[in-house]
């Protein structure tokens, strides 16, 4: 009786130690004994055991049927329960118990890992190479647990060297069949860009900075916009930092991926002009009907502004979620798009706030008038020399 007892109290204090339910792990333990004194004891029908709680007894049964037997299903109408348990029970459970309670250890650890990553499914981690081959990397994120970083979430610029340290983002986890769960992260992932800002920038981190959107080809450049919640404070400068040593710490994290930080609009036509950074914009027009932005540029300005294979102009298309047409300077002439402002400004009582500035075509400027003026920014200066 005393080493029943004494086997219960290791078992609560092994449970409490893997933070195990004990009462699942007894149930667990139950049905694992049940089939093996079925075949140690060599019955022709199945068993049932129950371990007292208390004491630590077990008690082994034989579930006889009474009755007719469902010929389909071979479910009796009832059973009878006869105690077979034999002399030596705890020694033959003794030997059972040691792998039954590792596996369901084993088991309760997959379940902790999964229920824990499967919560911080995007966030980033950081965790060091184990293992890195053409058709996937693993990466350590600490003792017991990796997370598989697979060749399509891998910048293409990028080799992993053994134990060397790396920050992912988490974009998927997943139970295993019989094994550990199948963390999933990616280097790829424009989210991996918001993390990293909030690592480097407090503003950011603290929400006073907010990431408005993020377009990116990964190892080769991303654009973020950024916006202020705190009138006053610049997004981009404290994003960028002083020297720029806070961007630079996320480039590079990314391996030298050029980034451009630039400040987010709720005006289309400023945002674009601001998401085509670093060229310099004349002008924008901007069509709801058709989603297009019309930018005319400065003819020395038109390969930056479309950038190498078309990459800065994608980029600002993605970001913005404006269809982008770029012209220069003579282009837009030629086609009629030049802009000369109004000769005579809307009355003052009839003013609306918005630009005054209209196209040859007589397509008024979609942008807002700067305060005090009848002008946006990119047409202010046109009207003053008028």
């Amino acid at each position: 009786m005393t080493s029943d007892v004494n086997v219960m109290e290791a078992l609560k204090l092994l449970a409490q130690e893997k933070g195990i339910d004990e009462y699942e792990m007894l149930d667990k333990l139950e049905q694992s004994l049940a089939t093996t004194y079925q075949r140690i004891l060599d019955l022709e029908n199945p068993t049932r055991v129950t371990i007292d709680r208390e004491t630590g007894r077990i008690y082994v049964y034989e579930l006889v049927p009474v009755g007719e037997v469902d010929p389909e299903t071979g479910v009796a109408e009832s059973y009878e329960e006869r105690d077979v348990t034999p002399a030596d029970v705890s020694r033959i459970a003794a030997q059972n118990a040691k792998s039954v309670i590792t596996s369901i250890i084993r088991d309760a650890e997959r379940e902790r890992i999964f229920e824990e990553y499967a919560d911080r499914i995007g966030e980033s981690v950081t965790g060091t190479i184990q293992q890195s081959v053409s058709s996937y990397t693993l990466i350590k994120l600490r003792e017991g647990v990796e997370a598989l970083l697979p060749p399509q979430e891998q910048p293409p610029n990028e080799r992993y060297n053994h134990n060397e340290r790396i920050k992912a983002y988490i974009t998927d986890v997943r139970k295993g069949q019989g094994s550990e769960p199948s963390i999933v992260v990616s280097r790829t992932h424009p989210g991996l860009i918001r993390r990293l800002f909030e690592i480097e920038v407090p503003e950011v981190y603290d929400g006073i900075v907010e990431i408005k959107g993020v377009a990116r080809e990964p190892g080769a450049r991303s654009k973020v916009a950024v916006a202020s919640r705190e009138p006053g404070l610049d997004p981009v400068g404290a994003c960028v930092g002083p020297k720029g040593s806070r961007v630079r710490m996320v480039v590079g994290e990314l391996r030298g991926e050029r980034i451009d930080v630039v400040p987010w609009s709720e005006d289309p036509a400023t945002f674009v002009a601001s998401a085509l950074s670093p060229a310099k914009v004349d002008r924008v027009l901007i069509d709801a009907d058709s989603h297009t932005a019309t930018v005319i540029v400065p003819d020395d300005q038109l390969s930056l502004a479309i950038g190498k294979e078309g990459q800065n102009a994608r980029l600002a298309a993605k970001l913005t979620g404006w269809r982008i047409d770029i012209k220069s300077s003579a282009i837009a002439l030629e086609q009629g798009l030049a802009v000369a402002p109004s000769s005579t400004p809307e009355a003052a009582e009839d003013f609306d706030g918005r630009c005054c500035a209209v196209t040859s075509t007589g397509v008024r400027c979609r942008n807002r008038a700067l305060e005090g003026g009848f002008y946006c920014g990119l047409h202010e200066k046109e009207a003053a020399s008028e």
